[in-house]
């Protein structure tokens, strides 16, 4: 009785959430997930599984904020559009305790190795079982034999427990080279990356730990551990260890290149080197597909909301990135660029609006248009003698033609950055400290290249092919639309431009 009445009081308190908040359709994005209503935060248990990518992830059923905490669940062909599903594995209420169901991952155990396959192997979920009145946080198991619909948990659960109050995420891989899989898990205040092995998926043997190096300023969070081969060739392979932390702007990801033998990580670098996977505000708890076609590593992460209330959802999901290594004057560094599975989905788009132009003279602004606010800029400049060059998005002008608000994606040539600028957009929304965000590089022969993924409410900046990204997230006036290119201190040479119209 007692889950009962805790469920039908939740129901109300939303049902009164409802009634008392307006609904703020201008910032729903049109190509990145959202969950139809509620609050939703990490991506859980991506795989790759009968020929769609399964997306799970943390979710409050009763409201837009964090949260009785469940594993939602969404599938999709092209990594676009998906379909939404029931909840896979609620919460869990009894007498003496609730449960959430916090962060994990999905494999495939095709081998039925586990012995819970019903006829053929079953898929797995892995997740932190949260006890919040026990203060305890240990891993556990779950099994679908109905291809991921519904999960039922593990008879010996928990599989791992330490009796920690922090201790979380597990990410589980098949391991080829030492036959046996693997789960990295973090443990949080220690800064580590714990890693475990097993043959069987229930029984776990702890191999090593990985960790205080890099920025440890914060407790560590949502591990993975991938190969990637470095410059394409498949004989150099690195693996690429990330963590989610916090960061003096607030969340972040960093990253170690090095070698994994089964056992252990070392780390190439220096141990004090901080590695960013995203010099944003807003990129966080990334994991990659399990399984994903052609061996690719498809990263996916959650954008943090920010400062700003939306409704009737809050949270939604990044664009999902290949990620690869390439060699660079600094050393071997991760590269990430929007899955080429949307980008040929792209290359075929009907849809109007979509632009394609060459060489147009900069020198100054150059308005190109109003916008829908959800868009992908593919763009090529030649910086000539100009000091910053760039495009300003969701620009808001007076009758007057006088400027009130936009939002700055340029390069910095003095200073050999791309930037995202929100100080004339996001005062009182975004922390101050975040209304300006850099990162450093190189033109290539005189020339800068941006991916700009604008939609709605969020903003990812690509530059020169995946080298740096930046993102973050905007909330622009509903009227403030405009898109221009501009340089500043003397002329540019946009040499190539497309603009594809996403707005749906």
């Amino acid at each position: 009785m007692r889950k009962i009445n805790i469920i039908f009081t939740s129901i109300i308190l939303f049902s009164l959430n409802v009634l008392a908040q307006e609904p703020t359709p201008q910032w729903r994005p049109n190509y990145h997930f959202t969950s139809p209503a509620n609050w939703l935060n990490d991506p859980n248990g991506l795989i790759y599984f009968n020929g769609e990518f399964h997306l799970y992830f943390q979710y409050n059923p009763f409201e837009n904020k964090w949260g009785h905490m469940s594993w939602g669940h969404a599938t999709s062909k092209d990594l676009i559009n998906w379909k939404n599903l029931p909840v896979a594995i609620p919460e869990r209420i009894t007498k003496d305790t609730t449960t959430m169901i916090f962060s994990g991952s999905a494999v495939f155990d095709n081998k039925n190795v586990s012995g819970l396959g019903k006829g053929k192997g079953p898929l797995l979920a892995f997740y932190t079982a949260d006890l919040p009145k026990q203060k305890n946080e240990s891993q556990y198991l779950a099994f679908s034999n109905d291809g991921g619909l519904t999960f039922t948990n593990y008879a010996g659960n928990p599989i791992i427990d330490l009796n920690k109050k922090d201790f979380r995420d597990p990410n589980v891989w098949w391991h080829e080279a030492s036959k046996q899989w693997i789960m990295t898990v973090a443990m949080v205040d220690e800064h580590l990356t714990r890693f475990y092995g097993s043959t069987n998926l229930k029984e776990w043997t702890k191999l090593s730990d990985f960790g205080n190096q890099g920025d440890t300023g914060s407790g560590w969070e949502c591990p993975f551990i991938i190969p990637l081969p470095v410059d394409g060739n498949r004989n150099h392979v690195k693996w690429v260890l990330a963590v989610s932390l916090f960061t003096k702007k607030g969340p972040s990801m960093q990253y170690f290149v090095g070698d994994f033998d089964g056992k252990d990580f070392k780390n190439d670098n220096d141990e004090k080197l901080t590695l960013l996977v995203d010099d944003g505000d807003a990129f966080y708890a990334a994991i990659p597909w399990n399984d994903a076609p052609k061996n690719q590593k498809i990263l996916l992460g959650w954008l943090q909301p920010g400062g700003k209330e939306i409704f009737p959802w809050k949270g939604q999901m990044s664009i999902p990135r290949d990620l690869s290594l390439k060699t660079t004057p600094n050393g071997i560094r991760l590269f990430q660029q929007p899955s080429k599975i949307i980008t040929d989905k792209l290359k075929n788009h009907s849809r109007e609006k979509v632009a394609k132009k060459k060489n147009i003279g900069l020198n100054g602004e150059t308005f190109l248009g109003p916008t829908l606010n959800s868009y992908w800029i593919d763009a090529e400049f030649s910086i000539n003698e100009a000091k910053n060059i760039g495009f300003k998005l969701a620009q808001l002008k007076d009758n007057k033609g006088n400027l009130l608000k936009e939002v700055e994606v340029g390069y910095n040539a003095a200073k050999k950055q791309i930037y995202v600028d929100c100080s004339r957009s996001e005062k009182g929304i975004k922390n101050d400290k975040n209304l300006i965000q850099t990162a450093t590089v190189n033109p290539v022969d005189g020339k800068i290249k941006f991916q700009v993924l604008f939609d709605k409410s969020s903003l990812e900046v690509f530059g020169n092919g995946g080298e740096k990204v930046i993102t973050t997230m905007v909330f622009p006036e509903e009227k403030a639309t405009g898109l221009s290119a501009f340089t500043v201190g003397g002329k540019a040479t946009l040499t190539n431009l497309k603009i594809w119209n996403l707005d749906k």
